[in-house]
């Protein structure tokens, strides 16, 4: 998070690698530091082995009423398995996310069928996708070339600033920027820009939760900067860390809640 519980625009794997070459490198070994350094970021949250949590997105738009809405995750981080169910609102009940792999599965209890999907796909009407609530372990390495290392200060905290451009396809952005506290690798704000540059979201993590297996960002704010005033604040609860059973990671339990 996976920062995240960073949650779920097709972007063409010869332009995104074009795009990327345009964009200078940094050294080898400020690379290395950057990797290890967003590594860390992955390894110091909670999120390891089999967890589950209540996720509630409170969606702003200019002009609409504001609209809540609800889910319940649950990932096997070891073996890239995650489940996730609509719990709000009641139109909505029994709508679900199934990740096998690359494999994701949409599935609308109402027709009863699963559709192949996207990583890129969004939670309902939010700013969240489904990649910013799962990651692999080796993602950073594998899907994007460091093009940026400083220092600056954000707030009150010291922050290594991180600059990744995408080499695949995978990514939603072709270009992130990631402020990471220099004290404890925890991920203040990123940036996230399309491929003429343009700054497409920005995402702020204000709180984080210490629990016994790690950080928990507990708030996470995401800004549509392309429609000022839109945004969508992703609050974590009900988080547990216990063995779930294998059957949570299956279309027939999804099909089995309604």
């Amino acid at each position: 998070m996976k920062r995240t519980f960073k949650f779920i625009s097709s972007i063409i794997a010869a332009a995104v690698l074009c795009v990327s070459a345009g964009f200078a490198q940094v050294s080898s070994s400020v690379a290395e530091q950057a990797y290890k350094l967003m590594e860390s970021t992955d390894d110091v949250l909670a999120y390891h082995g089999d967890y589950s949590a209540t996720i509630t997105l409170q969606i702003q738009k200019p002009g609409k009423p504001d609209k809540t809405l609800k889910y319940k995750i649950y990932e096997r981080t070891d073996k890239d398995l995650m489940t996730i169910v609509q719990l709000f609102p009641e139109a909505d009940k029994g709508v679900g996310y199934l990740r096998d792999g690359d494999n994701i599965w949409s599935y609308d209890p109402i027709s009863r069928k699963f559709t192949h999907s996207s990583l890129k796909d969004a939670l309902g009407d939010s700013d969240v996708n489904i990649d910013d609530v799962n990651q692999s372990d080796t993602h950073w390495r594998d899907n994007y070339t460091v093009t940026g290392f400083k220092e600056e200060v954000l707030g009150k905290y010291p922050v290594y600033v991180v600059t990744l451009t995408a080499k695949t396809s995978k990514p939603t952005y072709n270009k992130s920027v990631y402020y990471i506290r220099k004290d404890v690798p925890l991920t203040l704000k990123e940036e996230d820009f399309s491929g003429s540059g343009r700054l497409m979201r920005t995402i702020l993590l204000p709180k984080y939760t210490k629990v016994p297996a790690g950080y928990v960002p507990t708030q996470i704010i995401l800004k549509d900067e392309l429609n000022p005033g839109e945004n969508t604040q992703q609050n974590i609860s009900d988080l547990t860390f216990d063995a779930l059973p294998n059957k949570i990671f299956t279309k027939a339990y999804l099909e089995g809640l309604n």
